[in-house]
């Protein structure tokens, strides 16, 4: 599959009996692997339960339904741009030279607690992917694990605070990026012992 990560988000009817979700109701939520990417679908529990398949999804996990708040009619000031505004940009601009700073960005943001990991699959080529979900949203991403080694930590973080204080453009650390992997320096597996987390 060409993309290394992607959001998918909640919908708001069952996608196998086209009822609507019930507010603070039970949700199965579910990842279709498919040549151009994930679908995902959004379910009442029994008809997850009842419904015959002849495939299994990439990755399925139960949650509660959280039904959008209605439109406000008065505009919102704009805001700073926040580490979820961020991470959605560069979900967008899929530039595979980001690969580390969109990483750490969703780690840092499950550690805020905006983001939950739903599961994770290490595929047949050894790449690793993450599916986690916006708390509040219901949107998914699913993010290549970059297994980032320790001693690069600090300058992705530099990157990542550089992005969000408008210091850098999206450009400019696409290119630190690159030479940093073209320098020898790109992302391994950590040895044992040492944790890829941020």
């Amino acid at each position: 599959m060409s993309q290394d990560w992607n959001i998918r988000s909640r919908g708001h009817e069952c996608s196998i009996c086209g009822k609507p979700l019930v507010d603070k109701g039970p949700v199965v939520s579910m990842l279709r692997e498919t040549p151009t990417g994930y679908d995902r679908s959004d379910c009442h529990p029994e008809c997850w339960k009842t419904t015959p398949r002849d495939w299994e999804p990439f990755s399925s996990w139960e949650g509660v339904y959280h039904a959008p708040p209605p439109p406000d009619s008065r505009k919102e000031p704009l805001k700073k741009e926040t580490a979820g505004d961020l991470l959605r940009e560069l979900v967008a601009l899929d530039d595979p030279a980001m690969k580390n700073v969109v990483y750490v960005l969703a780690v840092m943001l499950e550690r805020s607690r905006i983001l939950v990991e739903r599961d994770s699959r290490e595929l047949p080529d050894g790449t690793i992917r993450r599916v986690y979900e916006d708390r509040k949203t219901g949107d998914t991403f699913v993010i290549l694990d970059p297994r980032l080694r320790l001693d690069a930590l600090g300058d992705v973080q530099a990157e990542v605070v550089a992005l969000l204080s408008g210091e850098k453009t999206f450009g400019e650390v696409a290119q630190v990026e690159e030479a940093s992997d073209a320098a020898g320096a790109s992302p391994e597996p950590p040895a044992s012992g040492e944790s890829s987390q941020c």
